[in-house]
């Protein structure tokens, strides 16, 4: 597929009047945004949509680089829904062919390319996932690999030559790795330029992504000027922290709360937040209005009890991707451990070779990925069995059925032989 090419100027269209609807919509697209470029081009778009009645093109890009979604990738998909509401049409790109190339944005070394059958078993899963957040009935999707593979050679040599390599390094993630004398492969300086150009072959009206992907979207703007089209607006929203409060949300870190994880593992998870970062969530997962936040902020000022409030943003998220009662239960559940009950519903797991070392036991349960973590767990007083704290790290446990508890949330019901 090659873009086709249109001759559009801004310069050329008359100033349209920016109508109160206009206004409500420019005030969604802005809410817990980190940039909107340009504000005055979107709204002009905006009210061209209204004069035409022909929605504008929404597009976010994923690579399916993992199989499952968090609430960090949420961020931008709740933007997404918003606009979708709106009316405008949301397409929802999956990057099966820009996966093969890896996106270094804030990369300090080259990303290993995922393979074909990597990327088609992680996209399997991706639309379903994101379709807790979009209107899946209203959503276009769409796979890069359409007009990428069609380009061959010759196109994407006549593709490289609309940018140049200093243009390129004015990324501060490049420039960074130049000047350390990290080495950058010459294939990833074709990932801005793909997903540049994914936006000429979708003709994209606005393009959202995270703060990390703003050069990105920049390429798709002077990317489509080149062809011809009218160039595209771009909207970064912030990266969500992750449980620790200090790394972006990523499940290789683990410090994720997964949008298929169980209702009651995504309660508590969200309760392990720290009071002041309770308030980034708010900001950027909550579907409450800013009024509603602004008044919790003053009860939580005048002396109310901040948990209160988690358990609030807890209810709303897992209602959001479970259901209501799945909220009300996981409360519940919640309430119960933190008295030192026991979940209803933990994990049933036979063993043998008893008797059997504790480290070894806490990694065959799945309560631990390693037996030195599991060590480590019994060394910091993280592990209890039948509600008793374990402290011996040498600990051989005899058979029999017994509930096995690490830190505050993962359990197990044992039966060792």
């Amino acid at each position: 597929m090659t873009p086709s090419k249109v001759t559009t100027s801004s310069a050329s269209v008359a100033v349209l009047p920016i109508t109160d609807k206009v206004q409500e919509a420019m005030a969604v697209a802005r809410r817990g945004v980190d940039e909107l470029l340009i504000e005055s081009e979107f709204a002009q778009k905006l009210a061209r949509a209204e004069q035409s009645g022909q929605p504008l093109r929404i597009k976010l890009g994923l690579d399916p680089t993992a199989p499952d979604l968090h609430l960090g990738h949420t961020v931008v998909l709740n933007k997404m829904r918003q606009l979708q509401d709106l009316g405008h049409t949301v397409i929802f790109l999956i990057g099966d062919f820009t996966s093969m190339i890896g996106d270094p944005s804030g990369r300090n070394a080259t990303r290993p390319p995922l393979t074909r059958e990597q990327i088609e078993l992680n996209a399997k899963t991706y639309f379903a996932q994101a379709s807790l957040v979009l209107d899946a009935a209203k959503t276009e999707i769409r796979y890069n690999s359409e007009w990428c593979d069609a380009l061959g050679s010759r196109g994407m040599i006549q593709l490289a030559s609309r940018y140049t390599v200093a243009r390129m390094m004015e990324r501060d993630d490049f420039t960074k790795r130049f000047k350390e004398g990290t080495p950058i492969s010459v294939h990833e300086f074709l990932y801005p330029l793909m997903q540049g150009y994914d936006s000429v072959a979708l003709k994209s009206d606005l393009e959202l992504g995270g703060t990390d992907q703003k050069f990105n979207l920049l390429v798709g703007r002077e990317l489509q000027k080149d062809f011809g089209q009218e160039p595209q607006c771009i909207l970064t929203m912030p990266l969500l922290e992750g449980l620790d409060g200090v790394e972006k949300m990523s499940k290789s870190k683990n410090n994720y709360i997964g949008i298929t994880e169980p209702a009651n593992t995504m309660f508590a998870k969200v309760m392990s937040i720290s009071d002041v970062m309770m308030w980034r969530y708010y900001e950027l997962l909550s579907f409450k209005s800013l009024a509603a936040i602004a008044n919790f902020r003053s009860e939580v000022e005048g002396g109310r009890n901040p948990r209160d409030i988690k358990v609030a943003l807890a209810q709303e998220i897992v209602a959001r991707f479970h259901s209501q009662q799945a909220a009300e239960d996981a409360l519940a559940d919640f309430v119960n451990r933190s008295k030192g009950g026991i979940p209803d519903d933990i994990p049933e797991v036979a063993l043998s070779g008893a008797p059997l070392g504790i480290g070894q036991l806490l990694k065959q349960a799945n309560l631990c990925a390693s037996t030195s973590e599991a060590l480590r767990m019994v060394e910091q007083g993280g592990v209890r069995i039948d509600g008793t704290v374990i402290s011996d790290k040498g600990l051989k446990v005899d058979a029999g059925t017994l509930v096995v508890q690490v830190g505050k949330r993962k359990f197990a019901r044992v039966t060792l032989a």
